[in-house]
């Protein structure tokens, strides 16, 4: 199997500064922004309206745990398609305590690599 390079995020969880147009859309509409980032993965645009009714049906069976789904799903699918190191743990920690800033990582990250178009293939080379 061919070893990939592993990268890091292009920039800091709460590295705000480095793209102040990602963040001020993302703390004045947040919503939009998460629909934004869904829609630039390839994703329905309205998969993060899970994230935002999941508390609401979830509360009402009795369940206190909230780990919102679609932003950990993007989350690690984007880790996963640029070879970012990390692991199921951080990100499910990301998601649930830091939902805001997640977005606006992810949306500096996906505006960062269309600039510099890199991916990694994940796929074991086929066997001859």
């Amino acid at each position: 199997m061919a070893v990939h390079a592993v990268t890091e995020w292009s920039s800091g969880l709460f590295s705000c500064c480095d793209n102040c147009s990602s963040c001020c859309y993302g703390f004045w509409c947040c919503p939009c922004l998460a629909c934004t980032v869904s829609g630039m993965v390839g994703e329905n645009h309205c998969l993060p309206l899970c994230d935002m009714f999941s508390p609401a049906i979830l509360s009402s069976c009795g369940v206190p745990l909230f780990i919102p789904p679609a932003l950990l799903s993007l989350r690690v699918g984007i880790r996963h398609k640029y070879g970012i190191k990390g692991s199921y743990c951080r990100d499910i920690m990301t998601s649930c305590f830091c939902v805001w800033c997640s977005w606006c990582q992810m949306h500096r990250e996906l505006k960062y690599r269309k600039k510099n178009p890199t991916v990694v293939n994940m796929q074991p080379t086929p066997a001859k």
